[in-house]
Order: C-alpha cells, then sequence, then structure tokens
C-alpha cells in the first residue's frame, strides 16, 4: 500500500475558512439568544458558543503551528 505524501499547502487556509464560519454561527446563536424567551433554547446556545470558544482557541493553535511549519520547511 502507497502512502499520499503530506500535502499541508491548504492546512491554513482551511483551518481560516472554519474559523470565519464558527464566528458567523457565534454570532447567529448570539442573534437567537436575543430574540427568544425560551430558556431551555438560550441555555443550548450558549452552551454551543461555549464549545465553540474552545475550538477557535484550538483552530488558532493550529494555525500557528502551520506557520511555525512552513517557515521550518
Amino acid at each position: 500500500m502507497k502512502h499520499n505524501p503530506d500535502d499541508r499547502s491548504d492546512n491554513a487556509e482551511n483551518i481560516e475558512y472554519n474559523i470565519g464560519k464558527t464566528i458567523q454561527n457565534m454570532q447567529l446563536a448570539e442573534e437567537m439568544i436575543s430574540k427568544t424567551d425560551d430558556p431551555k433554547m438560550k441555555n443550548t446556545l450558549e452552551e454551543k458558543n461555549e464549545r465553540r470558544r474552545d475550538s477557535l482557541e484550538r483552530m488558532r493553535e493550529e494555525i500557528k503551528e502551520e506557520a511555525a511549519y512552513k517557515e521550518n520547511k
């Protein structure tokens, strides 16, 4: 079985795209939180946004790793 070479050429772009989409989803959730009177829905959306904040931190670390990889290449 032949292994594929490690192609990281578009990783940074993909991560940046995902960061943008995550921020967009957070903003939409915040709008919904402000418009809904349902406490269960508010709680669910707030929990999702907390997980999204955690994901954003990890994605930003990945961007740094990709930059370091490109510098050392």
